[in-house]
């Protein structure tokens, strides 16, 4: 099975004053994929939490920055989940510039590991991630 994907465009507010995306930029798009690969799933995570009290959060990230990306380019982040235990859950995602030319491959720009765990929200205490992530 191939990894979910989720577009990304840079525009202005994305870059630092070298014209270049941020670094921290580059953790909001790996959030914004595992999001909308949940929603993907059928999991709503407002829902999740209103209803049932479950939340995610991330306990670590490590990124390897390997090429910058600029404004306007187009972007595809990648994620896949795989298990960790009771409660804890790793992603493994790659961000990708799309080629400017029919044909050409993606340029591999971040590679990153962000290992989530699965909460109590009245708590904040661990809790089973069984059933929450598909």
């Amino acid at each position: 099975m191939s990894p979910f994907s989720w577009p990304v465009r840079i525009y202005w507010e994305d870059t630092d004053a070298g014209g270049v995306v941020y670094y921290a930029n580059y953790l909001r798009y790996l959030e914004r994929a595992r999001t909308e690969w949940l929603r993907a799933k059928g999991v709503d995570q407002s829902r999740l939490a209103a209803e049932q009290g479950v939340l995610f959060m991330v306990l670590a990230v490590n990124v390897e920055y390997k090429a910058p990306a600029r404004l306007d380019d187009r972007l595809l982040v990648t994620c896949e989940a795989l298990p960790d235990g009771r409660t804890t859950v790793i992603f493994q995602q790659r961000i990708y510039k799309e080629p400017a030319a029919a044909g050409a491959e993606r340029e591999l720009l971040i590679e990153a590991t962000v290992r989530v765990v699965c909460l109590d929200g009245r708590t904040m205490r661990p809790r089973r991630i069984a059933g929450y992530i598909p």
